[in-house]
């Protein structure tokens, strides 16, 4: 019979507090965070998870302690979701909201900077979008997903759902 070295309601807790510290975090880290993971993002999400699997499940590195920080933390994330599409407030807090990047062919430059957006990668999603100037936009919005919805000046709408990572290759 398999058995748990530390109690259940102790890993629990431990992988509740993990999964929010991890959550309000990555949401703090931005859109283009998420959307732009680059080699360094992903050694760095990697060594995340190693360093928190001891605080998650603490001195028990039973097969069963580690399933149980697994569904609890699959849970949490679906629970999450649900709540949020009941919830718009929540859902605003988790995923944020759409930002503005480019109006009537002028870039904002105070959202682009906040978002960590560099100039050459607007100027790359343009190029994805067929258009080679900022002042044949209308409008530019970075997603919530870290995509550029883009509308050109006196066009139609056309969004191309690729995250920007992959316009710096």
């Amino acid at each position: 019979m398999l058995t748990l070295g530390t109690p259940a309601w102790d890993i629990i807790l431990r992988t509740v507090v993990i999964y929010l510290v991890l959550v309000i975090g990555l949401r703090l880290a931005g859109k283009r965070e998420m959307g732009q993971m680059t080699v360094f993002d992903l050694i760095v999400l990697l060594l995340i998870a190693n360093a928190v699997q001891n605080a998650m499940v603490g001195p028990d590195t039973s097969l069963v302690g580690g399933a149980l920080a697994a569904i609890v933390l699959i849970g949490l994330n679906a629970g999450l979701v649900r709540l949020s599409l009941h919830f718009p407030g929540l859902r605003r807090l988790v995923e944020g909201q759409p930002t503005l990047i480019v109006l009537h062919g002028k870039t904002i430059s105070r959202n682009l900077r906040r978002e960590g957006l560099a100039e050459e990668t607007l100027a790359a999603a343009l190029r994805e979008h067929g258009l080679s100037e900022v002042s044949e936009v209308e409008m530019a919005v970075l997603e919530t997903d870290g995509s550029i919805s883009v509308i050109p000046a006196g066009g139609e709408f056309r969004h191309i759902k690729r995250p920007i990572k992959f316009l710096n290759r």
